[in-house]
Parts: structure tokens; sequence; C-alpha cells
């Protein structure tokens, strides 16, 4: 019989790269690659979106609730949407903002080396920007125009807050206030 609190000797000091962040980062690579194989990026990408629509609800709320706003101003989400990423280890910097868009860059995906060719793990970005700047703005139309996990050195996301014609012109996930 084992005994939990009981040392294992011969594995206790392995020096192994496991952990729960890089546990949790390997079990959604591969629940993405499946759902990629299974059902196609599409489906897959739609999957993602669903949970990645709920957690956007949840951290614009909890921004919201914490800065005591009812809505966040066009600078705040920008703030926001870079703010957040630090807290999950992203790199997300502005590169120009004003009132019909937001880019931004991105050096370092929260998915680490894991989100390498699982394009499916960028609905999160997309649908946790969206969520944000549509709820906060009424619109948002996101194009990840440069992503890791395609194989690119760093992100390029744009977020345009109104459907313009540079924004109808563009491939991208529309976001509306609901």
């Amino acid at each position: 019989m084992s005994d939990n609190a009981t040392p294992l000797p011969l594995v206790s000091g392995l020096a192994l790269p496991l952990e729960r962040d890089v546990f949790l980062r390997t079990l959604l690579r591969h629940l993405a690659g499946t759902l990629q194989k299974v059902v196609g990026l599409e489906e897959a990408s739609g999957f993602v979106s669903v949970v990645g629509q709920q957690i956007g609800d949840e951290i614009n709320q909890m921004y919201k609730t914490t800065l005591a706003v009812h809505s966040l101003s066009r600078n705040q989400v920008g703030e926001v949407l870079v703010d957040l990423k630090r807290r999950i280890q992203g790199d997300f910097f502005i590169v120009e903002q004003d009132d019909e868009k937001i880019v931004l860059g991105n050096r370092a995906c929260p998915f680490a080396e894991k989100v390498v060719g699982r394009p499916a793990l960028c609905m999160m970005t997309s649908n946790v920007f969206g969520s944000i700047a549509a709820d906060n703005l009424g619109y948002a139309k996101v194009v990840i125009e440069q992503a890791i996990a395609r194989g690119d050195a760093g992100c390029r996301v744009v977020v345009y807050l109104k459907p313009t014609a540079e924004a109808e012109a563009a491939q991208g996930r529309e976001y509306f206030k609901g």
C-alpha cells in the first residue's frame, strides 16, 4: 500500500519538463489537434470560439468590475487586451489605435510552442478580443493577419471597431454587442 506522503526515491529527483502549466497547454494542443483532424479546421475553430466567447465575457466583466465602470472606453479596451494577454504570458502590444481599429502585435503566444500547427487555438484570441471590444464599443471584427500558430514569427491582430469599407474587405470574425 502506497502512502502519498512517502517520497518516491526512483523518480522524485528527475528533471522533467512537467508541471501544471505545461500539462494544460499540452492538453489543449492535443484537444485542438484532435478536433482539427476529426472535424476539420473550420469546425474545430467553431468549437474553440464557443469557449473563447465564454472566457471573453468573464474577463470583460472582471475588468469592468475592477475598474468600477459600466463600459470600457476605446483606450481602455486596447489596454485591457494587452494586459490580459500579459497576465497569461503573451507579449501583445499596440501597434496603432484610432477610432476605427486597434492593431496589435505579439511576440509570444500564451500557449507557447504548443500553439504551432494549431491555428484553431487562435479563436481564443479572436473571441476574447472580439467579445470584449463589441460588448464595450458595440461592434468588432477581428482579423488575425499573422499567427505564430501558422508559422509566422509573431502575431498581428486587427480589431476593427466600426464596419468600415476596410473592415468589410478584411477576412475575419464579426462580433456584436449582445
